[in-house]
This record gives structure tokens, C-alpha cells and sequence, in this order.
């Protein structure tokens, strides 16, 4: 029995079921899920990963940024995933990834649930820090163009049906108040960007991947979009721009995002879960559950190009490490 194989029946064995052999389209094996290391190389694994991890935007990011400042003092920061789209941008890519031959059957369908359970009970720092480790491990020696490919051809199929209504007209008010607007997700740029050109926001806080001299992802990041790091972005973009935070504004769905909520002056909680219902209700902040997920081509009738090369971390394409983690997290 092959490596691959055997990882497969590992992580089977421990979910209580052995899944259908991991073959892509193309024929050629599937790499097998960080899940099958085992606990002790899964912890090791994690804690190289965690040191490796930059916590705050690069000097060369932030000067950048500051030069393509527009004179704007406010500011608007939109999570992506529950918050404008309906679903996980970071699975919502799968069934594309299976048929470009970089996914198989097995994390496909894995990737599939993972997306209905993540729209069930949303991700938490447990969950977050496992798809983080899975992804990097899965998508090492990827090709980033490939991704971002895939992305750009197939990105009006997949995103377009699934953005809430009013998180569009949100953007909209925020645009004609001359507030500068940006996307943040812990997804990879290779996702974020293409949507928030469509979206018609020119800016995104996303997670960075590193790419070796042959464009192939190398399994570590210049920067993860998460958490706490989500904030000390914030907080350097509102210094390189000027952005008054007092003013700024920011909207999220999800607990992980409360320090990104909590550096502005009108945070809203949207679509949130249990946890950041229950914070935003203890510290007064507003609340808004959106219910209409509309076409986003009746709301932007010339969507931007999205031929732009991209880099960062192939998120998207590795829906089956996601949902091996989310499906079966109780053993890690």
C-alpha cells in the first residue's frame, strides 16, 4: 500500500469510515490530508508552521499602500466570508480545483460538507488553526498562476450567485461617503482580490503566501490574515493612511474577527455567531442578520478584469484539507 493510501484508510479509520480511494481526474494520486500525520507530527508540524507565521503587514506592504493613499480619513472593512458572500470563499472553489485535476473525488466531497457545516456553525480559532496548517502542508510545490487561473476563469460561476444583497447597498453607502473601502479575509489573495474587483473595492487585507523562484508555493506565509493579525493590519494601514479609527468602520460575522471589530469606532456585528452575538450585545454594538444573496451582476453590470497575476496562499484550492479538518476535527 502506497503512502497516500495509507493515509487515506488512517484518517478513515479514525472518522469511523473508510472514504473512496483518493484518485484525481487526471489519475495521478492525491496528496494525502495533513490529518493522516499523526498527533505528535501534526503538533510538531503546527508549531514550525506557527513560528513561521508573520503577525503584521511588511514595510514594503504598508509603504505601498500608503503611496496609493486617496486623502480619505475614514475607512470601511468588510470580512468576506458571512458577511458579503453567503458561503466560504475558501471552499467555494472545490468542484473547480477537481476538475482542473489538482483535487479528488474524496476532498471534493469532503469540501463540499465542510462548506455546509461552515455555513451551519461558521469557524473558530480551533478550526481556523487546523485549515491554516492543512492548506499550507496540502498546497507546498503548488503552481500560484494555476491557482490563480482557476480562480480568475471560473470566479463569476462560483462567487457571483452568493453575495448578500445588503452588504452590496452597505458598500454602496460607505463608497458615497467617500470612505476608503476594503475587503478582509484570512483567505488568500489569489481568492480575495478578484472578488473585491468585482465587488468594486480597491483595497483587501488578505493572507500572503511566500512563492519560490519556479512560482510554487513553498509551504510558508509572509503574512496570515487572522485574528489579532487582522487588527495590527488594520492599525498600520489607518497610521500609512491617516484613517481616523474613531471614524473608520468595520463589519464581521465571526468571534476570530473581535479585535479587528473592536480598533474601530462603529464596529457591526453581522450574521454573527453565538460568541460574537453574545460580545457585541454585552458592548452595545450593533447587530444585522442579512438574508438575500442577489446576483452580483445586476449590481455591477461591467465587472471589473481580474487578469491581475496574483499570489498568496492557495486557500481556495485546498477545500479537501479544509473539510478533512472541519469534518473530523475531533481528532486532531
Amino acid at each position: 500500500m502506497d503512502h497516500d493510501s495509507a493515509a487515506a484508510d488512517a484518517a478513515a479509520d479514525a472518522a469511523g469510515g473508510r472514504p473512496p480511494t483518493q484518485d484525481r481526474p487526471d489519475g495521478s494520486a492525491e496528496p494525502s490530508p495533513v490529518l493522516a500525520q499523526s498527533p505528535a507530527n501534526r503538533s510538531e508540524t503546527a508549531e514550525r508552521l506557527a513560528r513561521e507565521t508573520p503577525d503584521q503587514l511588511s514595510d514594503e506592504v504598508v509603504e505601498a499602500i500608503a503611496r496609493r493613499s486617496t486623502g480619505a480619513t475614514q475607512a470601511a472593512f468588510f470580512d468576506l466570508d458571512k458577511t458579503i458572500l453567503a458561503r466560504s470563499s475558501a471552499l467555494a472553489f472545490g468542484r473547480e480545483m477537481y476538475r482542473d485535476g489538482l483535487v479528488g473525488t474524496t476532498t471534493l466531497l469532503k469540501g463540499m460538507y465542510a462548506q455546509f457545516m461552515y455555513t451551519l456553525q461558521g469557524a473558530d480559532h480551533e478550526k481556523m488553526e487546523s485549515m491554516r496548517v492543512a492548506l499550507l502542508q496540502v498546497t507546498k510545490g503548488w503552481e500560484a498562476e494555476r491557482v490563480a487561473r482557476i480562480v480568475r476563469e471560473t470566479l463569476e460561476e462560483v462567487i457571483v450567485p452568493v453575495v448578500y444583497g445588503e452588504a452590496l447597498q452597505l458598500i454602496d453607502e460607505h463608497g458615497a461617503a467617500a470612505r476608503d473601502l476594503w475587503l478582509v479575509s484570512s483567505s488568500g489573495e489569489e481568492v480575495v482580490r478578484p472578488i473585491a474587483d468585482h465587488l468594486g473595492i480597491p483595497e483587501i487585507i488578505a493572507t500572503r503566501s511566500r512563492v519560490d523562484e519556479q512560482g510554487r508555493f513553498d509551504g510558508t506565509l509572509q503574512f496570515y490574515a487572522y485574528g489579532q493579525h487582522k487588527a495590527t493590519a488594520l492599525r498600520q494601514i489607518a497610521e500609512a493612511r491617516g484613517y481616523d479609527l474613531d471614524r473608520c468602520h468595520a463589519y464581521s460575522d465571526s468571534i476570530t474577527d473581535l479585535a479587528m471589530l473592536s480598533a474601530v469606532g462603529n464596529p457591526v456585528a453581522v450574521n454573527p455567531d453565538r460568541e460574537l452575538r453574545a460580545a457585541a450585545r454585552a458592548m452595545g454594538w450593533p447587530i444585522r442578520d442579512f438574508h438575500s444573496p442577489v446576483t452580483l451582476r445586476s449590481h455591477l453590470p461591467d465587472p471589473p478584469s481580474t487578469s491581475t497575476v496574483l499570489v498568496g496562499i492557495g486557500v481556495a484550492a485546498a477545500a479537501g484539507a479544509t473539510a478533512w479538518y472541519l469534518a473530523h476535527r475531533e481528532t486532531t
